[in-house]
């Protein structure tokens, strides 16, 4: 089953449950998913999807400081909660020692030794973990290891 037809049916058990946040929060990325289409003409592969559902929890992930510091707890746990739903959709997350073995072979398979292969090694292993792993997590770890 395409992750497209799995949202729309979890958004239609949600609406039966009456489960506000989950459905709100399906209908926010189902219709991401569609603006896309729309725009571009084209059909999304789930890929795609996984893509766009990556992206919703960085957009949601950056807001969370924002609201924590005018204090607006209400919204933090809103947020918090929106994030489970849509990481429910991502593949499952590489863990620390994983994501530093993928790094440490793409940076040995390009042949990187500075920081001036950055970019090289960006664009290498960004495609191996795409929706497994924060981009911004796998720079912080490419910018340790080629210090």
């Amino acid at each position: 089953m395409s992750l497209k037809v799995q949202l729309l049916q979890d958004m239609k058990t949600a609406m039966k449950e009456k489960n506000t946040l989950r459905k709100n929060t399906i209908q926010l990325v189902r219709s991401a998913i569609l603006q896309e289409e729309k725009d571009n003409h084209v059909d999304l592969s789930d890929d795609d999807v996984i893509n766009i559902i990556a992206s919703q929890v960085k957009k949601r992930k950056s807001s969370l400081p924002e609201y924590e510091k005018s204090g607006r707890t209400d919204l933090v746990d809103d947020l918090k909660a929106e994030i489970d739903v849509l990481m429910s959709y991502l593949p499952e997350q590489l863990s620390d020692e994983e994501l530093m073995s993928i790094i440490k072979d793409t940076i040995e398979t390009v042949g990187a030794s500075s920081m001036k292969d950055m970019g090289k090694v960006m664009s290498a292993v960004i495609p191996k973990v795409q929706g497994r792993a924060d981009n911004k997590k796998v720079s912080e770890i490419i910018k340790d290891i080629l210090k």
